[in-house]
Formats: C-alpha cells, sequence, structure tokens
C-alpha cells in the first residue's frame, strides 16, 4: 500500500494546487507540516501556471492499493 502526503495550497488564481511527498512519516506531526507549510509560502518558490501558491488549503495522506491480476 503507498502512501503520500498531500500539502494542498491555493494560488493566485484561487485555483487548489498539490504537493506529493511519497512516504511521510507516520503519525504526521501536526504542528510541524503547518510550519513547513507556512516556510514553503514564505520561501516563494513554487509557481503553478495561474500564478503564485498564496494560502494554505489543507493537507491530507493519500493511500494507494495495488493489486496485480495474473495472467494466463
Amino acid at each position: 500500500m503507498a502512501k503520500t502526503l498531500e500539502l494542498q495550497f491555493l494560488n493566485t488564481a484561487g485555483k487548489t494546487v498539490k504537493i506529493s511527498i511519497d512516504s511521510p512519516a507516520e503519525p504526521v506531526d501536526q504542528a510541524a507540516l503547518n510550519t513547513a507549510m507556512d516556510e514553503i509560502l514564505a520561501s516563494n518558490v513554487f509557481v503553478s501556471k495561474d500564478g503564485d501558491y498564496v494560502t494554505k488549503k489543507g493537507a491530507r495522506i493519500v493511500e494507494r492499493n495495488v493489486t496485480d491480476i495474473a495472467l494466463m
């Protein structure tokens, strides 16, 4: 089961943009996550096609299950 931490922001156009982090440490430290997202915004290093990241929207853990199917 693959897990990804998805950081969600809003850009200047009001659209949701995401940064995904594979295999995050769990449990997620909410205070550290909040600080990291603030630092991402303050550094202004990420830009989407519709403008700068301007505010935090949320964060979530996304799990993906993959089941291989045997071919005969």
